[in-house]
């Protein structure tokens, strides 16, 4: 593997093959742990927002939830605690200006259900303020709105009246309640587009008495999502869905998994391109050592194992490269991590969550990594191995 060939190109090739294979190793641990980095931060600041469970009807916005069943699911182990909210888009007018928003009425423990008050950028959770109810607005609701946190101008919520017939004036179609913002929270441009206010407020609204459109449900800390899950949709029936954090936001998800694989699949394709050239190596190697193998011959080494050299010393070029690049790749995701040094780029750096790419190592991603890369190699290798040697060598029977 090491010692010096009569030709030293031969040397160079498996060097550079080496190389190129390390390079590929390292962007693809360093791309894959940029990804999962990534993931996080967005499950993350979902989590912000999301409950761990979230009961849903299948048919229909709204519904009325049985006492029994909520008293039930107060007992059920793994249940921490659990509220009911509101969900309805609405058109939401601040001075002169319109834009349609989601409004979402929640209980007063959302705050310790969720920790959305952690995501607070301007201003304060709470949802009423001497005994008044009050807003918490979205940054994607303040960048139309341009919303300030003073007490003089308050939102004003239209939402189509459930009981009016026909009329000729606008406003009265719709009831209107105002409200006062009094803090702004930044998640994700997705879930920045609500107005939360109280359920009280919200029902008023949208003239409900007892109606919710979910049942949000938070669990104890070290329990199984999967199996509170089931038993609240055993509680609930069929009539309702309970999701998950994933299934709540399962498109998303599915994107950022179908980017992972692609991408993947394009860096695989790098290497296998890249180590084409253990053809070229192997190629001038065997056909440098053929006084050697008929050395090997005459002394009782059958072709077999004479070609199973040949594929190991291919199969080494391979593992070397991906050895290599493994242990760059992890340095240069653990400087990221400790350093930062690779930056968030964009004209308004504050614009982002974060200042540096997120990255998160994970043990699968170098598994699957280094059995790709040898997975290539082996069959990199075995096309000069089994053709060329059969070819020059004059041998009419394969046995690798």
């Amino acid at each position: 593997m090491f010692s010096k060939k009569s030709t030293n190109v031969i040397n160079v090739i498996s060097a550079i093959t080496a190389t190129g294979i390390a390079v590929g190793t390292m962007a693809l641990i360093v791309v894959l742990s940029v990804f999962n980095g990534l993931e996080t931060l967005i499950v993350d600041r979902f989590n912000s927002f999301d409950p761990d469970l979230k009961v849903v009807p299948i048919s229909g916005k709204t519904f009325i939830p049985d006492s029994m069943q909520l008293q039930i699911l107060t007992s059920m182990p793994g249940v921490k605690m659990f509220s009911e909210s509101i969900e309805e888009n609405a058109l939401v007018r601040y001075e002169d200006v319109y834009h349609p928003f989601i409004m979402k009425g929640v209980s007063p423990s959302f705050a310790e259900m969720t920790g959305i008050d952690s995501m607070i950028v301007e201003g304060h959770f709470m949802l009423d303020y001497q005994e008044n109810p009050v807003a918490v607005i979205g940054m994607g609701v303040n960048a139309y709105l341009s919303v300030s946190m003073n007490f003089i101008s308050p939102l004003k919520v239209y939402i189509p009246k459930r009981t009016s017939g026909f009329s000729d004036d606008p406003e009265k179609a719709f009831k209107i309640k105002t409200i006062y913002p009094v803090g702004i929270y930044g998640i994700d441009p997705e879930i920045d587009q609500y107005i939360i206010v109280p359920l009280s407020f919200a029902r008023e609204l949208l003239e409900y008495s007892k109606e919710v459109s979910a049942i949000e449900i938070k669990l104890k800390n070290g329990v199984r999502a999967s199996s509170v899950e089931r038993e609240v949709q055993k509680l609930f029936g069929n009539k309702f869905d309970v999701k998950n954090r994933y299934e709540q936001h399962e498109l998303i998800y599915k994107i950022m998994k179908s980017e992972k694989v692609i991408v993947f699949m394009i860096l695989a394709f790098i290497l296998l391109i890249a180590s084409f050239n253990i053809i070229g190596s192997l190629t001038m190697l065997i056909l440098e050592k053929k006084e050697d193998i008929k050395t090997l011959q005459c002394i009782g080494m059958t072709m077999s194992e004479i070609r199973k050299l040949f594929l190991l010393e291919g199969w080494l070029i391979s593992i070397i490269g991906a050895l290599a690049g493994l242990v760059i790749g992890a340095i240069i995701c653990f400087l990221q991590m400790k350093f930062g040094f690779i930056p968030m780029q964009g004209s308004n750096p504050d614009a982002f969550v974060v200042s540096a790419y997120p990255v998160e190592m994970r043990l699968l991603d170098f598994v699957l990594t280094f059995v790709t890369v040898l997975v290539i190699g082996y069959l990199a290798s075995r096309f000069p191995v089994r053709y060329i040697t059969r070819k020059y060598m004059g041998e009419e029977r394969m046995g690798v």
